[in-house]
């Protein structure tokens, strides 16, 4: 399948995009980290049956514009941006997909911009007030979150990244999945190029330094509305970073229905690990 890119300017800064299919309704995918638009390649290709398809470079990542400063990072910045974006594309509102990262800034923005989400599918990311209370508290999550207090060093993440980049990939991402064809070399390769751009490990890696050094430091900033929208959690068993027990209780933070499909044998990169199940569950929710 060909990819449509695009590039459009929203909340002061340019996003690249990937456009599929010309359905009725809006289907915006937010990738996390170390991803960029094509982590969603799959379910582009299968989603753009039914909706409009966008895929999102978010600020920092890959084409789009990277921004100095951390605090340009914070999670309710980033919504800004697709809050801005929806409109521009020509829709009242959309289905908010997101994973990882992709999927924080999803569940932020379905408390903070409800009126443009129709409904709310994330991957593999527990809610914010679930997450925080873990990362304090529970020991096992504490240990899985390590490489988020490595991050917070200043040049240093940057530095032995940019000289291991390709090895990072192969171990952490391909090397995590059940499903060791789910990368390529080629594939590895993309993801490589995308984070050698000029800026783009600085950036990325702000999305983690903003959160730990600005926005848990000032829970005010940490949006505490239930969410209506009704949400559907896709969980791959096996993750290695997040701890599968922050995806228990979560009822009381949502006025919609919640649903969650677990995926056995599946790591955190859940969209490339099972694409098939992903799909599946995917296809069936969002109307």
């Amino acid at each position: 399948m060909e990819f449509n890119h695009y590039y459009i300017e929203v909340n002061g800064v340019e996003l690249h995009y990937v456009k599929a299919g010309n359905g009725k309704k809006l289907v915006v995918l937010l990738h996390g980290w170390p991803e960029f638009w094509y982590s969603w390649h799959h379910q582009i290709i299968e989603l753009s049956k039914k909706f409009t398809v966008v895929a999102v470079d978010m600020r920092g990542f890959n084409e789009s514009e990277k921004p100095k400063g951390k605090e340009n990072y914070q999670a309710h910045i980033v919504g800004n941006d697709i809050a801005e974006l929806i409109p521009k594309l020509g829709f009242k509102k959309a289905h908010i997909v997101g994973h990882d990262w992709g999927g924080a800034i999803a569940w932020g923005f379905a408390m903070n911009h409800s009126q443009l989400v129709d409904q709310l599918a994330v991957l593999n990311c527990p809610h914010p007030k679930i997450f925080i209370k873990f990362l304090k508290k529970e020991p096992q999550q504490i240990l899985k979150s390590w490489y988020m207090f490595f991050l917070q060093l200043p040049i240093l993440p940057e530095f032995l990244l940019e000289k291991t980049l390709k090895q990072f990939f192969r171990y952490f991402v391909k090397g995590w999945c059940y499903n060791k064809d789910a990368f390529s070399e080629e594939e590895i390769q993309l993801y490589v190029d995308a984070y050698m751009k000029p800026g783009a490990l600085t950036a990325t890696i702000n999305y983690y330094r903003a959160m730990m050094q600005v926005t848990i430091r000032n829970p005010s900033n940490i949006p505490s509305r239930k969410i209506s929208s009704d949400t559907l959690l896709i969980w791959g068993e096996n993750d290695q970073a997040l701890s599968k027990e922050m995806t228990y209780g979560m009822n009381p933070y949502f006025e919609g229905n919640l649903e969650i499909k677990y995926i056995p044998n599946c790591s955190h990169w859940v969209q490339n690990d099972a694409p098939e199940a992903v799909n599946e569950y995917l296809m069936a929710f969002l109307k």
